[in-house]
């Protein structure tokens, strides 16, 4: 008998689709949740985004593990039969459509509601369920959600053009947020025996880490900008160039700044009156970073590094990616995962950062194929016989993956 896991129990209705809630499902599916990914005949869009491996999309693995594919068409009334079978035994039910689209479906959380009094409705769309009815119909992808909540404005080089964070910050903050209120709302469950709906914003998502921006204008009325890699309040907390790359540093109090003057040889800028506090050195950071910078160029990296290390002064190379997915801290947390993707073989990709000694998150199975667990999930989840089982597939209300291969070789 395996381990138990932290969510097992847990049946989780994924309608989702890309990058937001299919976040959420990874991270319930990671911690044990039993994720039935329903997905349309076509099948969810990231599996056509690369890169691809055999033909399969790694990033459509990457995030899909651990979850069961049932491929159900929803135009048809039949298919909206199963579904609401399904929800009749789920505990979550999760969409990332715009606001209209599950209540056109026939599926809203009152009719939800309806069906299982105690389900757990979770949504994530761009701008909220609640919101200005013409926000309702926006398309906004990850990037639309940067852009709006004023998260780009601060992103990039002093004085410069705004830039896009380097990766999908708005999906994957909203499916983190909204794993976090599932789980509230099952132990609200566990205690009252209530279900809930959960309505997640994109844009509410970013607003709530901009962190000290947002109460710089709000305390303050500055309006912060991009600054490259420096920090508005904490001075030097940036990135400078060596001999042959870069290093970042992170003085974060006046006992580190002695230190790290002293290792830098640089001891007059312990009594320079105008770097003797942190907002000093902030207010004068212009003064002061020429002359760390012209420090720095003169040793490389990693002899930096180890100088730094020695006396305690927080800093870090930049890694790429390249360097990150073979560092031994990554190896030794085992932070990349190894799966044995079926029609692929080996793949390598993040593994759950929820390292609990009892129940951890765990890359336990393969992202699953289109349509490899619609019989199961019919049979076993819903107790459907073979007859009626064998008129659905016949009927094309659901499909296997060998019936997509099929119709595939067909075309």
């Amino acid at each position: 008998m395996g381990k138990s896991r932290a969510l097992e129990g847990v049946r989780v209705a994924d309608l989702s689709h890309v990058l937001a809630a299919p976040t959420t499902s990874m991270i319930l599916a990671d911690l044990g949740a039993e994720v039935i990914h329903i997905e349309p005949p076509s099948g969810d869009d990231a599996r056509e985004f690369g890169p691809f491996v055999n033909g399969e999309s790694a990033y459509f693995i990457s995030i899909n593990r651990n979850k069961k594919s049932l491929v159900l068409d929803l135009k048809s009334e039949k298919g909206r039969e199963v579904l609401r079978d399904i929800i009749r035994v789920s505990d979550v039910v999760l969409e990332n459509f715009k606001p209209t689209t599950m209540k056109k479906l026939g599926f809203s959380y009152e009719e939800c509601r309806s069906i299982n009094s105690k389900i757990i409705y979770a949504s994530i769309c761009g701008f909220g369920h609640d919101t200005p009815p013409e926000y309702a119909e926006y398309p906004a992808y990850d990037m639309i959600a940067q852009a709006y909540s004023g998260l780009m404005s601060i992103c990039g080089p002093e004085g410069g053009a705004p830039v896009r964070v380097g990766t999908s910050i708005g999906d994957i903050t909203s499916g983190h947020q909204c794993a976090i209120s599932i789980m509230a709302a099952l132990r609200h469950r566990d205690r009252t025996g209530e279900g809930q709906c959960i309505d997640h914003s994109m844009v509410d998502g970013l607003l709530y880490i901009l962190e000290n921006a947002l109460v710089r204008y709000t305390v303050e009325g500055k309006v912060p900008g991009p600054l490259g890699t420096t920090h508005p309040s904490i001075t030097p907390f940036q990135a400078f160039p060596t001999e042959d790359g870069w290093i970042v540093i992170a003085v974060g109090n006046d006992a580190i700044w002695k230190r790290f003057c002293t290792v830098l040889e640089l001891p007059l800028l312990i009594d320079d009156e105008r770097f003797a506090s942190n907002g000093l050195r902030t207010e004068n950071r212009k003064e002061l970073s020429p002359v760390l910078e012209a420090r720095f160029r003169q040793k490389t990296t990693s002899v930096w590094l180890d100088i730094l290390r020695r006396e305690d002064v927080p800093c870090s190379p930049i890694n790429t990616i390249d360097q990150i997915a073979e560092d031994p801290v990554v190896s030794h947390r085992r932070m990349i995962a190894r799966i044995d993707q079926p029609g692929v073989g080996p793949v390598r990709i993040a593994a759950s950062p929820f390292r609990m000694s009892a129940t951890p998150g765990e890359v336990y199975a393969p992202a699953p194929r289109l349509g490899e667990h619609s019989i199961e999930v019919l049979r076993e989840v819903l107790g459907y016989g073979e007859e009626a089982i064998r008129a659905l597939r016949e009927t094309k209300v659901i499909f296997t993956n060998e019936d997509i291969d099929r119709e595939s070789r067909a075309k």
